[in-house]
């Protein structure tokens, strides 16, 4: 291996180190506020990357009618919930309409939109908002009413529900595996490397989403409330903090951060129905060595676990992804005797 060859590997690995990144934020995230670690994370990227790739095509993606069946279960959910607790029919309707609304008429938009050609960059928009609605719909189908259950069953659904999205993601999308085009196709020489302009796009849009999620902890009301539940739940309760707003919020940002990552990566690779679940299992990885609750140790996993994934590539192709998913062994382990930890009550 010489010096380009080597730089080239770093590039491609720094490339999709950025795209774990993002998944390993929305894995921390999800599990400091909601206690959940969140098998589908990936799920939410291969659906925005077909999405998106249906749209061009013309076609109305699966993404809306699978849409459409999870908000209709969410409005029957909150209609059963609101009937055992005796609420007024007008309450229980205005409920099942809150949830209905935002679902409905994306989907709406999406079936007007599909066959138009709109430009790229709307149909992006598009792909975002629908897949980011996913989100708080899962969470209340899911995981609202088991809020204050344990770690281990919350993992337990959550493999449930990744199982759940993969089959569902069969029937809506089929088996059709697709590679949208490049949103910027550039290519640039920087010190005998090429970057592409799609790598460009992905770090970029990676560092800009990083700060932006920093700005939204440290100064918006909302984002202190998420850090508050995670510290702790009881207390931002008893602060007048909605834990089950918190969860909603929290879904619905990480449904939004697999959408970005879904467009970003879509060029790079063919997606297919199932192919989320190996790229969230590297953010999954990546997560753990920030041990489920740093950040920026997050991010540093995500980099490290891209530049593994790529320089095992050129020595051992074949066994790139035992290699990456083995680097969790000694991370636990080390985790495991550096941290006290209790049984949990």
């Amino acid at each position: 291996m010489d010096a380009t060859i080597a730089g080239f590997l770093a590039v491609d690995g720094l490339t999709n180190g950025a795209i774990y990144a993002l998944l390993a934020l929305a894995t921390v995230l999800l599990f400091a506020v909601t206690r959940v670690i969140y098998i589908p994370q990936g799920e939410y990227v291969a659906f925005a990357a077909l999405t998106l790739a249906l749209l061009q095509m013309g076609k109305v993606p699966g993404t809306v009618w699978f849409l459409l069946v999870l908000a209709g279960a969410a409005a029957l959910a909150e209609l059963w919930h609101g009937w055992r607790q005796h609420r007024p029919p007008a309450k229980l309707l205005a409920a099942a309409a809150r949830t209905l609304a935002w679902p409905v008429a994306i989907s709406l938009l999406a079936i007007w939109a599909a066959p138009r050609g709109w430009p790229t960059a709307a149909q992006a928009l598009l792909t975002v908002a629908l897949v980011t609605t996913f989100g708080p719909l899962i969470y209340r189908l899911a995981y609202e009413s088991l809020a204050d259950a344990s770690v281990l069953v919350l993992l337990i659904v959550s493999v449930g529900v990744h199982f759940a999205l993969v089959g569902l993601g069969l029937y809506f999308f089929g088996a059709e595996g697709f590679r949208n085009p490049s949103f910027w196709d550039v290519r640039l020489s920087v010190g005998g490397v090429t970057l592409s302009g799609q790598a460009l796009i992905i770090i970029t849009a990676s560092v800009v989403f990083i700060v932006a999620l920093w700005l939204f902890f440290e100064r918006s009301l909302s984002g202190k409330a998420l850090r508050a539940t995670a510290v702790n739940r009881l207390g931002a309760r008893l602060m007048g903090i909605s834990t089950s707003s918190a969860g909603r919020l929290s879904f619905t940002m990480a449904a939004f951060i697999g959408a970005l990552s879904g467009l970003l990566i879509g060029p790079t690779t063919t997606v297919f129905y199932d192919s989320g679940f190996l790229i969230g299992l590297k953010g999954f990885v990546a997560a753990v060595f920030g041990g489920l609750a740093s950040y920026p140790l997050a991010l540093v996993g995500a980099l490290g676990v891209g530049l593994l994934e790529s320089f095992s590539s050129f020595w051992a192709s074949s066994y790139k992804e035992v290699i990456v998913f083995s680097v969790i062994l000694p991370v636990l382990l080390w985790r495991s005797l550096r941290d006290p930890h209790g049984e949990e009550h």
